[in-house]
């Protein structure tokens, strides 16, 4: 199936459409909220987040009752279990993560053996944005909205903070509330891409954009955009390449992504390797 044909698809199939608009939406919330994440060196939380939703998941599906709803729920209280146990013992903050995102992915493992289907696991897992439904779509869409708009709100706080906690601190902001927002506003990403990239893929598509813009740029409103971009071109690009060849739409999503971090590690003209093999050449020719 070539291009041409996608996009005839996309014009006759309802779940194509839902699909194509989730992704979108999922993508461009992933590559805002990732920008801060790797800012503040935070990309082990990300993963935390996004497997320590996984028992509420799982309870959700065994009360009939909407997954997301458990799943900010326990990754809520696992974002705020990190910061007490580890502001409240000799724990430091990346053991504290291990310890608790383990123990909610392990506990989420033991209940999700009790659901009837393990294509429930699977999607679980890995995301199925072909079986979009519109309320995971609508979801999403308010996710969004929610979050693009705290970060409207809060920029400035979020800016000042990620790159200088002590002066933020000094003028009088609470550096620990603003953490405990984005940890809120993560959790809630997080929730939203489950269908479509699944638990333990979400993880990449928080980093990889956000990386990938940050190899491009020394801006972070340019940075924002640029990782919004590419989070869309990889969902995009991912749902074709998924559609296509019957493919993990949660994997095709993530390698996507990954092979324009590749191109933009490689030929960045600010921070890419050949800039960086050239440079040497040029300092010895002057």
């Amino acid at each position: 199936m070539n291009i041409l044909d996608f996009i005839q698809a996309l014009t006759e199939y309802d779940f194509l459409q839902k699909g194509l608009v989730t992704s979108v939406m999922v993508g461009i919330i992933c590559g805002v909220i990732g920008c801060f994440i790797i800012l503040r060196g935070m990309s082990l939380m990300g993963d935390a987040i996004s497997h320590a939703v996984l028992p509420g998941v799982a309870i959700s599906y065994l009360l009939g009752i909407n997954f997301f709803i458990g799943a900010v729920a326990t990754g809520l209280l696992t974002a705020l279990g990190i910061g007490f146990v580890s502001q409240n013992s000799r724990i430091k903050n990346d053991t504290a993560i291990g310890i608790l995102f383990t123990s909610a992915f392990a506990l989420g493992i033991i209940l999700i053996s009790f659901l009837r289907s393990s294509s429930d696991l699977y999607h679980i897992l890995f995301g199925n944005v072909l079986a979009v439904r519109p309320s995971d779509m609508w979801m999403t869409l308010a996710i969004g909205l929610i979050v693009l708009g705290a970060i409207f709100l809060f920029y400035k706080e979020l800016l000042v903070t990620s790159f200088d906690p002590t002066m933020a601190a000094a003028y009088g902001l609470s550096t620990r509330l603003i953490h405990y927002l984005l940890m809120t506003m993560l959790t809630l990403v997080t929730v939203a891409s489950l269908q479509t990239v699944g638990i333990i893929l979400v993880v990449a598509m928080l980093i990889t954009p956000a990386a990938t813009a940050y190899l491009l740029t020394n801006r972070l409103s340019r940075m924002i955009f640029l990782s919004a971009g590419l989070g869309t071109i990889s969902s995009v690009v991912g749902l074709y390449f998924s559609f296509t060849y019957n493919l993990s739409s949660g994997a095709s999503i993530v390698l996507v992504a990954t092979v324009l971090f590749a191109l933009v590690f490689i030929f960045s003209p600010r921070h890419g390797l050949l800039r960086k093999w050239k440079s040497p050449k040029k300092e010895l020719t002057t």
